[in-house]
């Protein structure tokens, strides 16, 4: 056998093909021959071994103790590893070798359960367990972003999952998986979730009653904000009536709560009465009231814009303040907003996005990034979230603004929008990658980075 290892071992240092078909077109083996690989002195050889699928259950089992984890990682992604292998890999030392077992078990999940009276069966779903709670992140993140929408999936591990107190874990989770019930969600919304948690939840492709109703109730600001602007979140008149209570001092909730669909003559008419004139054109100018709402909205609309002392036909002719300034008045602007302050304020930023005022919004970034506006114009307009963020941190703004200018300027779906880091209100990218997005759109405008 001594002969063997050594024209093996010379097979993987010239590159050529083995003679026992371990490498290239793989021959089977004696189970004497597997077992005397398994423990070969080449890792590699080792390696080799544990990614085939046509070994005994027992071989596979001793190569899931190996010391090298790259030999244990083969092991951890083969389906032909035991069950036993595989509880004895969830509790390895190595993060990559349970992440690659999790990526594995994942597959294995659906129809699992608690209850499983088939002892391999029952491993699986105690491994998938164990995974679920591991201390790495990554792994837990792996099996959440697997299993988010599997039907079948586990019950015990989805709410598992959905509890965790990392937002990358529980985010996919709570946003897509069919399992959750009104009862699960419910639970969550009031306990104390992390940061994101409830915006996750009302991302939701249908939201019922009474989930929108936990929400509502929160305090969380940004959760109601992306409730309100799902078209399949069922929010009853009542609770609309409770946030339009609290809607005239927030002002992030009025874009969302104009667009809402099948609103109602007396919801719209209380909207009339405090949304900023680019809102209430809006509101006046929607085709899918009924008469009697648009009567109301329009007799609101009618005392709104006579006390401010304009008349109607002048109302729906003017568009949004940015539509009719021309470049030279935008960049004058731009340049009292930054040169004010020092530097371009968060408040000046949150008020002209409330305004729809997109065209300063973009000559104000440019000056306070020290960019041009080619440039700040393309980033917006390829709708990225990565470069929305970087020019706001570019410019000195806080992450709640760059979370703004995402949804209002950039016009980004919520699912897409990248938060502050969970728990924090810190940036979620490092500098080197901020940096390179700001320089990734100066290419793509054909200018010099940085």
């Amino acid at each position: 056998m001594s002969g063997i290892f050594s024209r093996l071992g010379s097979v993987f240092r010239s590159g050529r093909k083995d003679p026992l078909g371990l490498i290239v077109n793989p021959r089977p083996l004696s189970y004497e021959t597997a077992r005397d690989l398994a423990s070969h002195a080449d890792p590699e050889i080792r390696r080799r071994l544990a990614a085939r699928a046509d070994l005994p259950q027992e071989i596979l089992y001793f190569l899931a103790a190996d010391p090298v984890p790259m030999v244990r990682r083969e092991i951890a992604a083969n389906t032909a590893a035991p069950a036993q292998a595989d509880y004895h890999l969830a509790g390895d030392t190595d993060p990559s070798v349970r992440s690659d077992l999790a990526q594995k078990i994942a597959q294995l999940a659906p129809g699992l359960s608690a209850d499983e009276q088939d002892r391999l069966r029952r491993i699986t779903y105690d491994t998938l367990q164990l995974l679920a709670r591991d201390q790495i992140t990554r792994v837990r993140k792996i099996l959440a972003d697997a299993l988010k929408d599997v039907a079948d999936a586990p019950p015990q591990v989805i709410r598992q999952l959905a509890h965790d107190s990392e937002l990358a874990v529980a985010s996919p989770v709570l946003e897509f998986s069919p399992v959750l019930t009104d009862e699960d969600l419910l639970e969550i919304i009031s306990g104390t979730p992390v940061s994101g948690t409830l915006s996750a939840i009302s991302r939701r492709r249908v939201v019922g009653a009474a989930v929108a109703d936990g929400i509502a109730r929160t305090d969380d600001i940004d959760a109601i904000a992306v409730l309100l602007g799902n078209p399949r979140a069922q929010i009853r008149e009542e609770t609309l009536d409770h946030l339009l209570d609290r809607a005239p001092d927030i002002e992030l909730w009025h874009s969302p709560l104009v667009s809402r669909p099948q609103l109602s003559a007396r919801t719209a008419t209380r909207l009339a009465r405090f949304v900023a004139d680019n809102l209430l054109r809006v509101l006046d100018q929607r085709q899918d009231l009924d008469v009697e709402t648009k009567t109301a909205v329009a007799a609101a609309v009618r005392r709104r814009v006579e006390d401010g002392g304009a008349d109607m036909v002048a109302f729906r002719k003017t568009g949004p303040q940015s539509s009719a300034a021309a470049p030279e008045v935008l960049a004058e602007r731009a340049a009292q907003a930054v040169g004010g302050a020092g530097r371009l304020t968060d408040k000046v930023v949150m008020e002209a996005l409330t305004l729809n005022d997109d065209d300063f919004v973009v000559h104000a970034l440019a000056l306070a990034s020290e960019m041009s506006v080619n440039r700040v114009s393309k980033i917006v307009a390829t709708q990225s979230a990565k470069g929305i963020v970087a020019l706001a941190w570019k410019c000195g703004l806080s992450m709640t603004t760059a979370v703004a200018l995402q949804t209002r300027l950039g016009r980004i779906p919520p699912v897409d929008v990248l938060y502050p880091r969970p728990g924090t209100k810190a940036f979620p990218m490092t500098h080197e990658e901020m940096v390179w997005q700001l320089d990734f759109f100066a290419s793509m405008v054909g200018e010099a980075g940085r």
